[in-house]
């Protein structure tokens, strides 16, 4: 039988997907073959995976392993389209859209093929690494559960539950998710862990013993703060507020209510040249914005009134007329055209609505999704980039004669006559070490010369050895093995 432990968090963002990214890069540096699995995510932050999606942090995680990532590392991902409904994407492909309260009586369907990736996963590993969704203390969300002690128990995985100090009230989130879970449910769970201490983590010494004694749980370790966090990509769009970098060359991000793929501003905020600000609803895009770009989005018609309301729009036209440029991305290059028509209602209720009129394309939304990775080539350059396409709709029109890239010898994207607005479909292009410095040399940015990839991997590395220190390594495999 594979070994398999699964993290589970007491709470959201108590840092489940960076501790299974480390123990991942840790035991595939011990010569396991290790693969990551969460068997519910939810996020509009994607990744293409045999053609098809999976949660972006599975495939970061899958890096960690370095292996390539696959639709069975994430066999259930929800992508919200608003505040009460949502995609469900099963093994990589679109399943259905269900609202919130319609999702519970559809659950137990999915714990079938959930079941099937993990077999699949596990069939090629030493070790599996799964990573629990939210907090098992949702016991209103228990019935029916694919995505914590539901699984946990179907699969016959012990569980090691993460508690986050640094919001406060560790002791409470762990002690008392032993007191309203099952029974049955707290029987799976054979340990914890305390993450994100800032300080000496010696000083936690009495809370620690106190958790193990009045839960009966032995305790894995205290984990440090690991200030290169900010250096792996984002999961959450939770996580992303404030200003990232210090360089003199600003790039403003208005902050989508819906943004999708925001990691595609991950390798745009570690340029030492670069400052990147998001800007929170109700805030103005900063005047002195040299480049705005308008994000990837689940929803775009939606979006699109979101961005209105905020006033962006206002700010966008007064910020060309001071010289800056504006990139759309996916669903952010769909709202630069003219018109945005979804005439099935496939985002929302049907709908065709005047985009913001910088570029002269008309987008309609089409059942039809596109999920691939892509190879181009950037025209004003000629320099190779290599990304990924996840989006519903076909945009055309005569600003798209003048496309950024080509694939395929096919023309991608669009730009503006005088060239300062451009937009395109293609995610992860920034990460793409020439490209993105010959772009910010032309927007008059200084770009740096580190690699980006390379520093993933680097930080991989640091975050590994980080665990190696403070966490009991050979306990977790040791449990990992002995399943229940």
């Amino acid at each position: 039988m594979v070994r398999a432990v699964m993290i589970q968090g007491a709470g959201s963002n108590v840092g489940k997907s960076m501790l299974v990214a480390g123990l991942a890069r840790l035991f595939a540096r011990q010569g396991l073959r290790v693969r990551p699995f969460k068997p519910q995510n939810m996020s509009n932050n994607a990744a293409v995976a045999d053609g098809g999606e999976i949660g972006r942090a599975q495939a970061l995680q899958a890096r960690a392993c370095g292996v390539r990532p696959s639709v069975h590392m994430n066999p259930v991902l929800l992508k919200p389209e608003s505040e009460t409904g949502s995609q469900v994407i099963v093994q990589g492909k679109l399943w259905t859209t269900a609202r919130a309260r319609d999702y519970a009586a559809l659950k137990p369907r999915l714990m079938a093929p959930v079941l099937d990736s993990f077999a699949q996963m596990s069939a090629e590993a030493d070790l599996v690494l799964i990573e629990g969704a939210g907090s098992p203390a949702e016991v209103n969300l228990r019935v029916g559960d694919i995505a914590n002690m539901g699984f946990a128990r179907a699969a016959g995985v012990p569980v090691v539950l993460v508690g986050d100090i640094d919001r406060g009230g560790v002791i409470a989130q762990l002690v008392g998710t032993q007191a309203v879970i099952d029974p049955a449910d707290a029987a799976m769970i054979r340990g914890f862990l305390i993450n994100k201490f800032r300080g000496d983590p010696r000083l936690f010494d009495d809370g620690y013993a106190f958790v193990a004694e009045r839960t009966g749980w032995p305790g894995f370790g205290v984990v440090p703060w690991f200030a290169d966090a900010h250096r792996l990509p984002a999961e959450d769009a939770l996580d992303l507020h404030g200003t990232r970098g210090t360089g003199p060359f600003l790039i403003a991000v208005p902050h989508l209510s819906r943004i999708a793929n925001f990691d595609d501003l991950d390798p745009l905020a570690q340029e030492p040249g670069v400052r990147l600000v998001m800007v929170a609803p109700g805030q103005p895009i900063p005047v002195e914005a040299g480049l705005i770009i308008l994000p990837g989005s689940k929803a775009t018609i939606a979006d699109l009134a979101f961005l209105r309301a905020q006033g962006w729009d206002i700010d966008i036209a007064a910020a060309l007329r001071r010289g800056a440029r504006v990139l759309g991305l996916c669903g952010g290059y769909q709202m630069l055209g003219r018109t945005v028509s979804d005439p099935g209602g496939i985002e929302g209720p049907p709908a065709s609505v005047a985009g913001l009129g910088l570029l002269e394309v008309d987008t309609v939304m089409t059942d039809d999704k596109r999920v691939t990775e892509t190879a181009a080539l950037h025209l004003g350059s000629g320099l190779a980039v290599h990304g990924y396409e996840i989006h519903i709709g076909r945009t055309k029109g005569p600003d798209a004669a003048r496309p950024m890239f080509t694939t395929e010898g096919q023309p991608e994207g669009a730009t503006s006559a005088d060239g300062r607005v451009m937009g395109s479909y293609l995610h992860g292009m920034f990460s793409a070490d020439p490209f993105r410095r010959a772009f910010l040399t032309g927007l008059g940015a200084t770009a740096g010369t580190a690699s980006y990839e390379a520093g993933v991997d680097a930080t991989l590395d640091l975050l590994a050895d980080h665990l190696e220190v403070h966490v009991d390594c050979a306990g977790l495999l040791a449990l990992a093995g002995q399943g229940v």
